[in-house]
């Protein structure tokens, strides 16, 4: 059972969300309208039960997830692919299944205190995460495995270090995908 408080964007997101893990406490953020007054509530639960940040896999989803983090270092971080949360072209945490949902919540991650530069641009190229065909699939499939979501290679990296992915968690995930394990 999930204690943290889940900061979704939406009463959909919410509702889909209890649908999934059942009776958790979620706070929405009305989408890009996140006031002073929820971020103050935000970082007090964050201090007495913990936060997790889930919004949607677009723009503002992460521009809302920046304000949060700016805010709210402490929270922790869960992500949802832009395929996953799709439906009809809407991209959104209420699209995606219940499967989807679990799915991203055994991923939860939080950002590490100082920031160690475990990856370089080097891994990623090294890695065919950049400069290849096939890129951005295995981006998508690694992000889904390692739970820091769907993203270009500059922000791939990034999440990388920001979650303190280890270097072993990060092999292991490519020989899983190299031998065709794209859970």
């Amino acid at each position: 059972m999930i204690k943290e408080l889940i900061v979704v964007e939406g009463k959909n997101d919410a509702h889909a969300v209890r649908q999934a893990l059942g009776e958790v406490d979620i706070i929405w953020t009305e989408g890009y309208g996140l006031t002073k007054k929820k971020l103050d509530y935000i970082a007090e639960m964050a201090n007495r039960q913990g936060v997790i940040v889930f919004t949607d896999p677009d723009t503002v989803g992460e521009q809302i997830r920046n304000r949060i983090r700016t805010y709210v270092p402490q929270a922790k971080h869960t992500y949802l692919t832009r395929k996953a949360a799709t439906k009809q072209g809407d991209i959104g945490v209420e699209n995606a299944t219940l499967h989807e949902i679990r799915r991203a919540f055994a991923h939860i991650q939080q950002e590490q205190g100082t920031l160690v530069e475990n990856f370089t641009i080097e891994d990623l190229l090294l890695y065919g995460l950049m400069g290849s065909s096939r890129a951005s699939e295995y981006r998508l499939i690694l992000g889904r495995k390692l739970g820091i979501g769907d993203t270009n290679a500059k922000q791939f990296l990034h999440r990388l270090n920001r979650f303190g992915i280890s270097r072993e968690a990060f092999i292991q995930a490519i020989e899983e995908v190299q031998h065709g394990e794209r859970s």
